[in-house]
């Protein structure tokens, strides 16, 4: 198991297949790199299934259990099951979506071998579901849910982004998850030093109370050390990186783009190292440079500015150090 400066275990890893979407959701980042979105046909530049799998057998010898296939929208790859399928047997499968596909391919993925999924759902109202995602496909996204569940996905999570627009969806998508078995909720904060628009962030202090209030027990989860709430039998959890020191204290993950560059942490861009055309042996030295040079964010890595903006905190940027490679 690889362990970073700050005493980390990575243990999974988040893998984008795509930076294309048939969505255009408003607070999008795509993963950290910004609005990067293209046309729907396939492009050269994402990783083949082959570079995917060899960088899952690889990383499985330093103890990750876990992936998770995310975008874009990972299920514009027709390949996505043929991943699913030929990613190591350790390793536990769970997929990011949007949902409009799964109608058709929850039972194949199943089959394939995924274990869990979260689908973007950030309201039960069609026409505020469409201002957020630009979007028309909401009954598609219900029909998704439905067939990931009667697929045997366990748990399926609806993923919400918590901000202005859908603060006010929070009490009945709270009671849908309570009514209805095999959903879990995930409330995610908006994170304007990525997208911009500080004036859409809300109090998520306020969230966790009024939460914490309805609960019939609260836990907290070693991973970013996030809170869940049980209410009425539903599952509730928040997933809050901004301000919270916690959060990524407890982070045990490092991602992929979809073009192949290792990335230590969702919201740094200036450690990416292309895996390219790279043996096995130095994708596998890389591996272990990007989690040695991991750094802290909130508060530590990026900093606010005193106008209501982010700026990187240079004392936390060092130059990579060289490490040597080994061929295969």
């Amino acid at each position: 198991m690889l362990e970073d400066g700050f005493g980390r275990e990575v243990t999974g890893v988040r893998v984008s297949l795509t930076d294309r979407c048939n969505f255009d959701c408003v607070y999008c980042h795509n993963e950290g790199l910004g609005d990067t979105r293209g046309p729907m046909a396939a492009r050269d530049h994402e990783m083949s299934a082959d570079d995917v799998v060899r960088f899952l057998d690889i990383v499985e010898g330093f103890g990750v259990d876990a992936v998770k296939f995310t975008g874009g929208e990972p299920m514009l790859r027709d390949d996505l099951e043929e991943i699913v399928r030929r990613t190591p047997d350790s390793m536990e499968v769970s997929l990011t979506t949007n949902g409009t596909f799964l109608p058709e391919r929850a039972d194949a993925l199943v089959e394939a071998g995924l274990d869990r999924v979260n689908v973007s759902q950030d309201a039960l109202d069609e026409e505020a579901f469409r201002e957020v995602t630009q979007s028309g496909a909401y009954g598609r996204v219900i029909e998704g849910v439905k067939a990931a569940v009667e697929a045997g996905l366990d748990p399926v999570k609806l993923n919400m982004v918590l901000f202005e627009e859908t603060k006010g969806y929070v009490p009945e998508m709270v009671d849908y998850v309570a009514e209805n078995d095999g959903l879990q909720l995930q409330l995610i904060e908006f994170m304007p030093e990525l997208v911009g628009k500080p004036e859409w962030a809300v109090d998520i202090d306020a969230v966790h109370d009024w939460l914490a209030g309805r609960a019939d027990r609260v836990e907290s989860r070693e991973m970013h050390d996030r809170k869940r709430y049980w209410v009425d039998g539903g599952m509730i959890e928040i997933v809050d990186p901004v301000g919270n020191e916690e959060f990524c204290a407890n982070c045990h993950r490092v991602r992929v783009t979809h073009e192949g560059y290792l990335k230590g942490c969702l919201n740094r861009n200036d450690d990416l190292r292309s895996m390219g055309e790279m043996t096995r042996g130095e994708i596998a030295s890389t591996f272990r440079e990007t989690v040695r040079n991991r750094v802290p964010y909130y508060g530590e890595y990026m900093i606010e500015d005193g106008d209501g903006g982010w700026t990187v905190n240079e004392e936390y940027i060092d130059a990579p150090a060289d490490v040597p490679i080994a061929d295969d």
